[in-house]
């Protein structure tokens, strides 16, 4: 990919918001992204319904029912967070701001809590879905321990954030550790989702996704969802692409032997 190309598709935030902590993807861009995206049953049915309530705003106003704007997601890497904030940002025709957690700490006092401050008075400018990876990194407990108490003072400035957020945006983060998260923080989202391993239907679901376009695709979509058990989703496209880089070089069609061997190749580390 060229420079531009990449500057493009991954543009910064205005620096004269003065904050250059996240790249900005277009709803074009996310659902390019997202496009080879399985959701679990339940969590279809949590994201549809999140969309189905965003688009009638008028008449849960007219109710006055409060709309959901924050997404709490969680479960081992790999399983499809990410892909989830791609795909909600092109369902709802709103740019995915994805803050960059190395860019926010910081380890001057006070300046980690400012960095959180700047992030959130961005997203109520500017109608965006607003996504923080590894969010236990800034949302843990707070009686953890901290020497100076740095991270008690991010957290409470990240609650009081959480309980002004308002407007057109939409704010998702994603955890691999929920249980680190402080109870405080993990009151003020209104919708949840948990993620797990795909299981058989999933696994054959996204391989066939993954091997579209292959002449034997159907035939290795069973041998292959069986291979691959227990990976995750990320797992499953990268041995994937692995093997389809091994018939590239054999100036082959991709086979079951290839995905088998870049099986052997990846070194899966089996998440606990």
């Amino acid at each position: 990919m060229n420079s531009s190309k990449k500057n493009n598709s991954q543009a910064r935030l205005p620096r004269a918001k003065g904050l250059d902590m996240a790249s900005v993807y277009t709803p074009k861009e996310c659902a390019r992204k997202a496009r080879h995206i399985v959701l679990s049953g339940q969590n279809r049915t949590i994201v549809d319904e999140f969309i189905t309530i965003l688009g009638m705003k008028e008449r849960f106003a007219a109710a006055d029912v409060p709309l959901p704007n924050k997404l709490v997601m969680f479960g081992p890497p790999g399983t499809g967070k990410t892909l989830t904030a791609f795909h909600l940002a092109h369902q709802l025709d709103l740019p995915l701001v994805l803050v960059r957690l190395d860019t926010v700490i910081h380890s001057h006092l006070g300046e980690t809590a400012s960095n959180v401050r700047k992030i959130f008075d961005y997203a109520a400018g500017v109608p965006c879905v607003l996504f923080l990876d590894e969010f236990d990194v800034l949302g843990r407990m707070r009686d953890s321990g901290d020497e100076v108490k740095e991270m008690a003072r991010v957290v409470n400035t990240l609650l009081q954030c959480l309980d002004e957020f308002a407007g057109d945006s939409v704010f998702m983060a994603a955890t691999n550790l929920e249980e680190e998260l402080d109870p405080a923080v993990w009151r003020r989202f209104d919708t949840r989702m948990t993620y797990s391993s795909p299981d058989e239907e999933d696994r054959r679901l996204y391989i066939g996704m993954l091997l579209g376009g292959e002449p034997d695709a159907q035939g290795m979509v069973a041998e292959t969802a069986g291979l691959l058990a227990g990976c995750s989703f990320a797992d499953m496209e990268q041995i994937v692409l692995k093997a389809r880089r091994k018939a590239i070089i054999a100036d082959t069609a991709l086979a079951y032997g290839l995905i088998c061997e870049a099986y052997t190749e990846y070194n899966l580390r089996r998440v606990q």
